[in-house]
């Protein structure tokens, strides 16, 4: 506990500030949030203003000192390079797997290397399955049958015999 006024009228203004600050950024995240999903959407109708609405959020949080400069200015730089590359996708067949990928989807990965990640992958999986239910199989029987051996040494143990 603090001993002088000045550390109690410290600590309680730092709960204010926390409190704040902490509603700050909850704001600044749902904002960004909700902009990057009217990004992704096909109907792009509010996708600018919601960005707008993003930025001017972030900025706010820069001028108030709740998140450093260099931060806001990563994230909007995000947002922005995110907002560019869904704009400049082709819509067409295609368009929701290319706008998954320039939205970053599929950890950045073009529209044709996830479909063939995926056959690969089903087609070694059933595969690596098989030797893994053997070996539990094998486990689960080992202790079974190694239970009734480790038991009858345990019941002779007396007080001499450990004292050996």
């Amino acid at each position: 506990m603090a001993n002088s006024r000045s550390a109690r009228k410290r600590i309680r203004s730092t709960e204010r500030k926390h409190i704040r600050n902490r509603a700050v950024k909850s704001a600044v995240r749902t904002k960004v949030i909700k902009a990057r999903h009217a990004l992704l959407e096909e109907g792009n109708a509010g996708g600018e203003t919601e960005l707008h609405a993003a930025i001017r959020a972030l900025d706010r949080a820069a001028e108030k000192g709740v998140l450093h400069r260099n931060n806001v200015r990563r994230r909007k730089s995000r947002l922005a390079s995110m907002a560019a590359r869904l704009s400049n996708v082709a819509e067409g067949a295609e368009g929701a797997a290319l706008r998954s990928a320039a939205a970053g989807g599929a950890k950045g990965r073009s529209a044709k290397q996830p479909a063939r990640s995926a056959a690969a992958k089903s087609t070694a999986k059933p595969a690596g399955k098989a030797p893994a239910a053997k070996a539990t199989a094998a486990k689960a029987a080992a202790p079974k049958a190694a239970a009734p051996n480790a038991a009858a040494p345990a019941k002779p143990a007396t007080k001499a015999a450990k004292t050996k």
